[in-house]
């Protein structure tokens, strides 16, 4: 058995409606998945399942979710072992430590195109970071502004199919995946 974390893109199904985290775990437990847990209310799933290939797991989720709730949504999924990296490769620890809602990273299903991540410094304004790192993109959003073009910017036509957490959740699912060195920047 390998533990795997998926990310729903939207889980919001129209009309004001969002996904009940319950009605989530359900869906996975029918798929078969073990020990399937959920972290916030935006679509975050730890789960075991027998080894396979994250794309298949996404195809998966993705079929019995829109069977179950009536519209499709991307989901990427990563195994703990990919997800202890990714927060390993956190590349703003002190921006991290100091405001960890403000610096995300946008979880992609294919590496993100150089030429997307290089479009986006253009909608970053002057205390806004971006950088690419093993194919994922983060940032760190402006403290000033309440909205950022930069946010906008980082859609699914420019770069792929992706979906953002802040460092908060990141963090949050590496201990949930089995991190017990989990510090408010870096994970070792």
């Amino acid at each position: 058995m390998q533990t795997y974390v998926a990310l729903l893109y939207s889980i919001i199904l129209g009309e004001g409606r969002r996904v009940v985290m319950a009605d989530l775990k359900a869906m996975a437990e029918g798929l078969g998945l073990r020990n399937v847990r959920t972290l916030v209310a935006t679509g975050n799933l730890v789960f075991e399942a027998r080894t396979t290939d994250s794309g298949k797991l996404e195809q998966r989720l993705e079929t019995a979710f829109e069977k179950t709730f009536g519209r499709h949504v991307d989901i990427i999924v990563r195994s703990a072992e990919e997800w202890l990296k990714l927060a390993a490769g956190n590349p703003f620890p002190g921006d991290s430590a100091e405001a960890g809602d403000q610096v995300a990273v946008r979880v992609m299903r294919k590496p993100a195109p150089v030429e997307g991540v290089a479009a986006l410094q253009a909608y970053a304004a002057e205390d806004e970071k971006v950088l690419p790192f093993a194919g994922d993109i983060w940032v760190v959003f402006s403290r000033e502004r309440p909205s950022s073009r930069l946010l906008a910017a980082m859609n699914h036509k420019r770069l792929g199919i992706g979906t953002s957490r802040n460092w908060n959740t990141v963090r949050k699912l590496a201990e949930m995946v089995g991190s017990r060195a989990v510090g408010k920047g870096r994970i070792p």
